[in-house]
């Protein structure tokens, strides 16, 4: 076993302010070497998300003690027997669901309902249900397969996909989470076109990622929704031709006035019910509400019916993006390349792992878009 350095979770539903509660340990965490199909990484960056906020504090709860972290990007370092397809130095992304390649969702090119990886990440372990760090001798979990926020990891195979060499880790780290999931939901499950018409209501990271997507794609309206002042004004720098506070009671009648009816599609990436009810009024007869934002699994949303049938509404669902990792963080990475997707834009500062209870207060004000723990 070696010895790494790592936050870790020890009790789920703590609330801020994090500098004072300081959920996270940096503790020494013994990491075990990858048994069959899995690799060691060496982790050079991991950007903190609101899926690691929720652990914290107990919107989505998962078992501790667990080393946080999910969206990261960093090095093999070692490969266990019957890895194929990378080799020691290869530079990866890591994705927070590993995708089999096998079941059913796979096959059928929905590798984010992976059925084998949502068992796994529903015990906070690797893919097989094994686990590789120990804290005194006792098995420690996993976050989302990954458990980023660490000097080094073990992982499956299934969780990693190689990326082009010279990309800089701290932008690296973005395409597993952020940029899958927002670009994904608007060129995979929505499939938003050119001419098309969409709202994106949540501007962080993800709904950042989305908005660049929708103006990549060719959508010629693209409306900003937030509560968070500087998030508009940034929308607008990444192409939004309208924003809006999400709390303008007379946001609905602007919007439709904008579009003649409403958006063709409503993207919502705030996680909160009032955020899916907004993005599903905004849209257009015909159109498609699309939620991305994973609220808490208590939560409920009522709609009315009647407009669903009589407006052929559609909702959907956007887990990943919708995505096939393997196919589309390269596809991804290559906008981004071209600078069509320039989504280094999203980056607001590096940090340590020390760092990681002001970034959570951060955050949770809604001020952050994505702070990346660079690791030497």
């Amino acid at each position: 076993m070696e010895m790494i350095r790592a936050a870790v979770l020890r009790s789920s539903g703590v609330k801020g302010p994090y500098v004072q509660t300081r959920p996270l340990s940096i503790e020494s965490v013994a990491l075990e070497p990858p048994g069959f199909g899995e690799l060691r990484i060496r982790i050079r960056a991991a950007s903190l998300c609101h899926s690691d906020l929720s652990a914290v504090n107990g919107d989505r709860p998962w078992p501790v003690p667990l080393v946080l972290g999910h969206e990261a990007a960093g090095e093999v370092e070692l490969l266990g027997p019957g890895v194929t397809g990378f080799a020691v130095g290869d530079p990866v992304a890591l994705v927070f669901k590993p995708f089999c390649g096998r079941c059913i969702p796979c096959l059928s090119g929905h590798g984010g309902l992976c059925e084998p990886g949502s068992a796994a990440n529903a015990n906070a372990s690797l893919l097989g249900g094994y686990q590789r760090l120990r804290l005194g001798g006792m098995p420690v979990h996993h976050h989302m397969g990954v458990a980023a926020f660490a000097e080094k990891v073990t992982v499956s195979q299934h969780s990693a996909v190689k990326i082009p060499v010279g990309l800089a880790w701290e932008v690296a780290a973005l395409f597993g989470c952020a940029v899958l999931t927002g670009a994904g939901a608007v060129f995979n499950t929505a499939r938003v076109g050119a001419g098309d018409s969409v709202a994106v209501l949540g501007l962080g990271g993800v709904g950042c990622s989305a908005l660049l997507a929708a103006r990549a794609a060719g959508a010629s309206l693209r409306v900003g929704i937030d509560i968070v002042p500087d998030k508009l004004a940034l929308a607008r720098d990444l192409g939004a031709t309208h924003v809006f506070d999400a709390r303008d009671p007379d946001v609905v009648a602007q919007v439709r006035g904008l579009t003649g009816g409403g958006v063709d599609f409503g993207l919502e990436m705030a996680g909160v019910i009032p955020a899916m009810d907004l993005a599903y009024r905004l849209c257009r007869r015909g159109g498609t509400m699309v939620s991305a934002g994973l609220p808490n699994p208590s939560l409920t949303w009522p709609i009315p019916a009647v407009s669903l049938i009589a407006e052929e509404r559609t909702i959907k669902g956007s887990y990943m993006g919708s995505s096939v990792p393997v196919r589309d963080i390269p596809r991804y990475i290559g906008l981004y390349q071209a600078g069509l997707l320039p989504v280094d834009r999203l980056l607001e500062r590096t940090i340590g792992l020390d760092d990681l209870h002001e970034a959570l207060d951060a955050l949770d004000s809604g001020r952050a878009l994505r702070q990346v723990v660079v690791f030497s």
